[in-house]
C-alpha cells in the first residue's frame, strides 16, 4: 500500500465525503453572511456585531471595549465553529478539514465522523471558556473551526501515522511527526496570548486523542506512532505502554486484505460495477470496518484491476 498521502480514495471514494462537503458548504455560507453583516446596520449595531454577540463563543465574564458584558449562550459551543475572521482563516481551516478529514470519514462513516467533529469543537470551546486566565489569554469572543480541525489532525495522525504529508506540496513528512510538531508549537505558544485561541486548539486535539483512544481495538499497537521499541526501556516509559497502545503502523480495522483472492474462488464470478457501488455506499454510511470479508475481497480485487 502506498504510504504517501493523497486526499482521495480508490474506486468510488469521493473527493468530498458527505459530512465534509456539507461542513464546507455551511462554513462558506456563514462566512458570506458575516461579510454581508459588516455592511448592514440593524438599530444601533452592525450585523456582524449581532452575529458575534449571539453566535460567536462569548467569554463567561468580562466586557467588550464599550463596557457591554459578553453574552454567552450554550448554543455558541456549536455555532462558533462555523464562523471565521477572514478569508485566510476559513480557507486554511477548510483545506485541512478536506485533506485530513476525508480519510477519517471514509473509515468511520458519516454519523461517527460528524459526532467526532462536533465533539472536538465543543470540547475546544469549553477549554476556551474555562482556561484562558491561566495562560494570560485576553477575554474575547472566539470563532473558527480550528479546535475541531485539530481533533481531526490528531485522529488522522493516530489512524494513519506513517502516511506521508507534503508540506508546501514539496517536503514529505510522516503524519505522526507533523501532528506532534503542531501540538508542541501550540504548547509553546500558550504564554504568548495574542489573537489565536491556542487553548481551543489543544482542547480539540485532546478531544480527538481521547475519542480515537476509546474507539480502538485492544490490539492497537503504539510502536509505529512513537517509532520506538519498549524492550529494555525504562520503567517510566513502560508505565505509559498501555496508553500508547492506541497507535500502530497499520489499523487493524483497515486491513490491506492482501491475503484475499476472489479470482481463485470458483464460487465468486466476476463482480459487477453495481455491486462495487453498493459496497462503496456502505463504506460511506458505516465505514470500511463494517464490511464483510467477501465485500473486502471484492473491493480489493477491484482496486487491483484499476492499477
Amino acid at each position: 500500500m502506498n504510504d504517501y498521502y493523497k486526499p482521495s480514495g480508490f474506486g468510488g471514494f469521493s473527493l468530498f465525503t458527505p459530512v465534509i462537503k456539507n461542513l464546507i458548504i455551511i462554513n462558506v455560507i456563514v462566512f458570506l453572511m458575516q461579510m454581508l453583516g459588516e455592511q448592514v446596520i440593524l438599530g444601533n449595531a452592525s450585523g456582524s456585531y449581532l452575529l458575534n454577540k449571539w453566535f460567536a463563543l462569548n467569554p463567561l465574564g468580562g466586557a467588550d471595549n464599550y463596557g457591554i458584558p459578553y453574552h454567552f449562550q450554550i448554543w455558541q459551543l456549536v455555532t462558533y465553529q462555523f464562523m471565521h475572521g477572514g478569508f485566510s482563516h476559513i480557507f486554511f481551516n477548510m483545506l485541512f478539514l478536506w485533506m485530513f478529514g476525508m480519510e477519517v470519514e471514509n473509515m468511520w462513516g458519516t454519523k461517527k465522523f460528524l459526532t467526532f467533529y462536533l465533539t472536538c469543537g465543543i470540547v475546544a470551546g469549553i477549554a476556551q471558556l474555562v482556561l484562558p486566565a491561566l495562560f494570560n489569554e485576553a477575554l474575547a469572543p472566539t470563532i473558527g473551526a480550528s479546535g475541531a480541525i485539530f481533533g481531526v489532525l490528531v485522529a488522522f495522525g493516530m489512524l494513519f501515522p506513517d502516511k506521508y504529508v507534503y508540506i508546501y506540496f514539496l517536503i514529505p513528512v510522516k503524519a505522526k511527526y507533523l501532528i506532534i510538531f503542531l501540538i508542541v508549537v501550540e504548547f509553546y505558544s500558550l504564554p504568548t496570548g495574542g489573537d489565536v485561541a491556542h487553548i481551543a486548539h489543544l482542547g480539540g486535539a485532546l478531544a480527538g486523542f481521547i475519542f480515537v483512544l476509546f474507539n480502538r481495538k485492544p490490539s492497537y499497537s503504539g510502536n509505529a506512532f512513537f517509532g520506538s521499541n519498549t524492550r529494555g526501556g525504562s520503567k517510566i516509559f513502560d508505565s505509559f505502554k498501555n496508553a500508547s497502545n492506541v497507535f500502530k503502523k497499520k489499523d487493524d480495522e483497515v486491513e490491506d486484505a492482501d491475503y484475499y483472492d476472489i479470482n481463485g474462488d470458483k464460487n465468486n464470478p466476476e463482480v459487477s460495477q453495481e455491486e462495487i457501488d453498493k459496497i462503496l455506499d456502505k463504506i460511506s454510511q458505516s465505514g470500511y470496518q463494517n464490511l464483510s470479508e467477501r465485500e473486502k475481497k471484492v473491493l480489493f480485487e477491484a482496486s487491483k484491476r484499476m492499477k
